[in-house]
């Protein structure tokens, strides 16, 4: 693969976990974007949130994004769930001539890892909020260049291997 990859999706989809692996397949560096921003600016996103408000956040995450899009040694990265819905990063990623890869994971799998895992999750604070969230989202992520159909099967290997072989 010539081009740095940048994996989308809901919460709870696989991101970080897919972007890990197809890094390793690659041999280089992934980078998490809500790491990056945790670990740039001592707060996390959901931090951020809940301190100056989901506009704050996003204009931080696209600093952060743009930020790592000129690192050319980075050629995996795993957006927020949210990151793909603003127009102005999908733009960035395009501009910087990214495979933008979409893991459509349904919305069941994706609830039951946000509820079984330890990470704050402000803008899905329950189970309606948060389908209501991913129906809205999907709009967006149709946009990828790449739509990977997600099921609980699936190991990041697995879906790693898809991204790499087209």
């Amino acid at each position: 693969m010539n081009r740095r990859t940048v994996i989308v999706g809901f919460m709870g989809s696989g991101k970080t976990t897919v972007a890990e692996a197809l890094a390793r397949q690659l041999g280089c560096r992934a980078i998490d974007l809500d790491s990056f921003i945790t670990e740039r600016g001592g707060r996390s996103p959901a931090e951020i949130i809940a301190q100056d408000g989901e506009p704050a956040f996003r204009q931080i995450e696209t600093d952060a994004l743009l930020e790592v899009l000129e690192k050319k040694e980075v050629r995996v990265i795993a957006l927020g769930g949210g990151a793909w819905t603003i127009e102005a990063n999908r733009a960035l990623v395009a501009r910087h001539v990214c495979l933008s890869v979409w893991l459509d994971a349904p919305f069941e799998l994706c609830w039951k890892r946000i509820i079984s895992g330890k990470a704050v999750r402000p803008l899905a604070p329950d189970r309606g909020t948060a389908e209501r969230l991913y129906d809205n989202r999907r709009a967006s992520y149709v946009l990828s260049e790449r739509h990977l159909k997600v099921s609980s099967e699936d190991s990041a290997r697995s879906l790693a291997d898809k991204i790499l072989n087209g």
